[in-house]
């Protein structure tokens, strides 16, 4: 007969518990490395004021279960994102584009995000995730 005793480290539990949703906010809304800056550097949101730029929102209101969403909260914003036949100019943000955001969601970028949110993940994790 063999007797088991074991303890779990709270602490240690919290911060697994807590780790993927801390990843995924840091990915998306981050300061250096985000999702956000990247659209922004990668020049394809539509620009003629700024304005449809400026009104990038982030809502992390469904972090827990894995989701964030990001709005350009502008009248024409949907006009345009949803139109890539359009002929945007390109003086301003040189790949500006209908459907900006698919690159991220779903395309080239995709392996990227994802790889940010394994790195994210791991060092949240303090190490009990290889």
């Amino acid at each position: 007969m063999v007797k088991v005793k074991t303890k779990m480290n709270n602490q240690a539990m919290n911060r697994l518990r807590t780790a993927p949703e801390k990843a995924l906010i840091k990915v998306v809304e981050g300061a250096k490395d985000s999702i956000l800056s990247d659209i922004m550097t990668s020049e394809v949101v539509p620009k003629q004021t700024g304005e449809l730029e400026r009104s990038a929102t982030i809502d992390a209101s469904k972090s827990k279960r894995g989701k964030m969403t990001i709005t350009y909260d502008t009248p024409y914003a949907r006009r345009l994102y949803w139109h890539p036949e359009y002929s945007f100019r390109k003086d301003k943000n040189r790949h500006a584009q209908g459907e900006w955001l698919r690159a991220w969601a779903e395309g080239k970028k995709t392996r990227g995000v994802t790889q940010a949110f394994k790195t994210l993940l791991k060092k949240l994790a303090g190490g009990f995730i290889k």
